[in-house]
């Protein structure tokens, strides 16, 4: 009686009965794999202390005074009232939490090309044998692939993040505001930087980015340019039999096996941007640069007027954030977000042209109306930005 080539565990390889489980997945990415790659990277598997509550009291205070300069330089509100939005001061394990709750609605029109594990349809029932069922495998195994790699890299990401706008992203709820007390106080002191002043230079970036993605048209431009830009990725399912041919599929550990699948999250998403992605990355490039370099604008306003060594923060986190490592990278490279030096260089001149042109004033109509964003052509060019909307 011949094989049937989606029965795993008919096939006498450990590694398949076991896996072929956990994968199993309703849409194209496993987001309880997701989660607990990122758990188990965040806290080295081990329990992670809760936050000080001098810590919260600390950022608390120190962000009522960081909102009235914010609010005062760019004109703009960061709460629904004249208070400033609570801190939710939060471990590394919490930040993951909320960054997979948050990154989900990213992934809404993401079809990877991939076919769901509870379903037959799509799938080579005809064939029988190895072929066929490393097939099926191959299809069942995508959604899990992607959750590990994007569960692995914003573990990592969690190591190093300071608040919920490293990597510039509107998220939900849009009440939310996170700031992780770890890694700012382990920064601090690596850079030899007094903690409460490292709290307070990045409250002020916190609180200008939360300010701009309170605006409904600038938090529609960046979701649903990144929202196409996910789905515009094209896996080739292919990739993964690939890999599979050329592991030991008689390990008999199922967690070992997933991490030596995870290698280069390439695999899933290919080498390169689509055509659609291609065509999307100009104008989204264009408004993250505007976004990224106005916020940089205010944060050095802010912290010139409140503490004493603003440019030598200033310094210390652009270096790293244009450093920053290949975990970092992917993710970014996830979202169509690249932050890279002749990026934030464009950027820079574009706010020192308005500047030098329209004054502070001008520059504030960026965001007083739908359709005041700059176009990829304006980024390099301010005078053409000046021009359109009749500074």
């Amino acid at each position: 009686m011949p094989q049937d080539p989606n029965d795993f565990s008919a096939s006498g390889i450990p590694f398949f009965e076991q896996i072929a489980k956990a994968m199993s997945s309703a849409g194209p990415v496993q987001w309880d794999m997701a989660r607990q790659f990122a758990m188990m990277t965040a806290t080295n598997s081990n329990t992670e202390p809760n936050v000080e509550p001098t810590s919260r009291i600390a950022v608390q205070q120190l962000a009522s005074v960081a909102d009235l300069h914010v609010r005062d330089v760019t004109g703009l509100s960061t709460s629904d009232s004249t208070q400033p939005p609570v801190i939710d001061v939060v471990t590394r394990s919490t930040w993951v939490h909320h960054t997979i709750e948050a990154f989900k609605f990213y992934f809404s029109d993401f079809s990877g090309n991939s076919t769901s594990a509870a379903s037959n349809d799509g799938l080579d029932i005809d064939s029988s044998g190895i072929d066929a069922m490393m097939s099926n495998l191959t299809k069942m195994m995508a959604p899990a692939m992607l959750g590990m790699s994007v569960g692995s890299m914003i573990g990592q990401l969690s190591l190093r993040t300071f608040g919920q706008y490293d990597l510039p992203l509107p998220r939900e709820p849009k009440s939310q505001l996170l700031f992780v007390a770890r890694n700012c106080e382990e920064f601090a002191i690596d850079w030899s930087i007094k903690v409460e002043d490292m709290q307070m230079w990045l409250l002020i970036q916190e609180l200008t980015f939360h300010s701009l993605f309170r605006i409904n048209f600038v938090r529609d431009a960046v979701t649903n340019l990144v929202k196409q830009h996910v789905a515009g990725f094209q896996p080739n399912p292919n990739a993964l039999g690939q890999r599979l041919t050329n592991i030991d599929v008689t390990d008999t550990d199922p967690a070992a096996m997933m991490q030596k699948l995870l290698g280069d999250p390439a695999l899933l998403l290919g080498n390169e941007r689509s055509i659609k992605q291609q065509a999307l990355a100009p104008k989204l490039d264009a408004i993250i640069c505007a976004i990224i370099c106005y916020v940089d604008h205010v944060v050095d306003t802010v912290a010139n007027r409140i503490l004493g060594n603003g440019a030598q923060i200033s310094e210390a986190f652009r270096r790293r954030r244009v450093e920053s490592s290949s975990q970092d990278q992917y993710v970014e490279r996830l979202f169509g977000i690249y932050l890279t030096d002749d990026q934030i260089d464009r950027g820079d001149k574009f706010i020192a042209g308005v500047i030098e042109r329209a004054g502070e004033t001008g520059l504030t109509r960026l965001w007083a109306r739908d359709g005041n964003l700059p176009t990829p052509n304006e980024i390099a060019a301010p005078g053409l930005w000046i021009e359109r909307i009749n500074l």
